[in-house]
């Protein structure tokens, strides 16, 4: 079965070997772990239209992934992504009518949808420009390291355009809180890495030299513990925005029940009452 055939179709297949046209895809070892790389280092890895439209893809599809459980996502040369190219994306986007534009924008937060949906947890690795919609992808991750070199900045409104753009005004604010969102989205000015870090959109600042290492170490300890249960706790993240305190109770209590009922909790407790580290398997 064609692995186009496997995603109509539902069924689980390996993505060890799939071959993107627009960034670079690379699995470790067991295949547990991915990197991806936007690599366009000359201009700082630029997005475009087709750019944007392989990564939602590609992120939609991984609910599908038999073998991948954790993304690193990072962009060559020295820089994350200084956000969609001015003059393949931004210059066009002058040129376009009203629904052609909304298509547009509909299509940049289905990656960012994409990604929040997907059972994998990304960690950003960000060094150097963080900028629009790379800022957006770095927001949109589950976990964010970056290097004190890292430069961050929500900037549409440099261009003429709004801060809502792609969640970022509902999303941003829960990481780092309103009013510090609201001053990055309405100046446009970078943030620091020690601000991001003091302020909670990065988990933690390495060296430059250590931070694709340390990327590939979170997400490696995440993809080895219990990655079904890790996939409901990413859910649960995602969907409790928007419940009441009773919701969100009755759907934490009704998710660790399904959590419970999996082997990878009883062969939790036999490796603990037995003093060996226990080995999940995902179900």
């Amino acid at each position: 079965m064609s692995n186009e055939q496997a995603s109509m179709s539902g069924h689980l297949r390996p993505f060890r070997d799939y071959a993107p046209k627009h960034f670079l895809w690379s699995v470790e070892g067991d295949g547990r772990v991915a990197t991806l790389t936007l690599n366009r280092p000359d201009k700082k890895n630029p997005l475009t239209f087709e750019s944007y439209a392989e990564l939602r893809d590609l992120f939609r599809d991984l609910a599908y992934a038999s073998d991948v459980r954790t993304i690193v996502l990072k962009g060559a040369g020295g820089n994350f992504s200084s956000g969609g190219d001015m003059f393949e994306i931004i210059e066009p986007l002058t040129r376009m009518k009203m629904p052609d534009l909304l298509a547009f924008t509909r299509m940049t937060g289905d990656l960012v949808k994409a990604m929040k949906k997907c059972p994998q947890q990304i960690v950003a690795a960000i060094d150097g420009i963080c900028a629009g919609a790379g800022a957006i992808l770095a927001m949109a991750s589950d976990l964010r390291l970056a290097t004190p070199e890292a430069k961050t900045a929500f900037l549409f409104t440099r261009v003429g355009l709004a801060g809502a753009d792609m969640g970022a005004c509902g999303i941003l604010p829960r990481i780092i809180g309103q009013g510090r969102a609201a001053e990055l989205l309405y100046t446009g000015r970078f943030m620091s890495a020690e601000e991001g870090e003091r302020w909670g959109f990065f988990n933690r600042l390495h060296a430059a030299e250590d931070l694709d290492k340390a990327a590939a170490d979170l997400a490696r300890s995440i993809a080895d513990g219990p990655w079904f249960a890790h996939g409901v706790t990413k859910t649960m993240l995602n969907q409790e925005w928007a419940m009441g305190i009773d919701e969100m109770i009755e759907s934490e209590a009704q998710a660790q029940a399904i959590c419970m009922a999996t082997g990878d909790f009883r062969r939790a407790f036999e490796a603990f009452a037995a003093k060996r580290k226990p080995v999940f398997e995902g179900n």
